[in-house]
């Protein structure tokens, strides 16, 4: 076992990387969405599909 992981520590250390950069971005959308931000970050104002994502209030 400690072989195979040392014979692939760079795999690893990638995967790990990889791992933490999308969990970032997973966690920013979320916290985002709870916020009531829009997915682009530029506002609904211009979005011509403003109507069938938010409706009217």
């Amino acid at each position: 076992m400690v072989e195979w992981i040392v014979s692939n520590i760079a795999s690893i250390i990638i995967l790990l990387i990889v791992a933490v950069i999308v969990g970032a971005v997973v966690f920013k959308m979320i916290r985002d969405k709870r916020k009531g931000k829009s997915s682009c970050s530029c506002g609904c104002g211009g979005c011509p599909m403003s109507d069938s994502c938010h409706g009217k209030k």
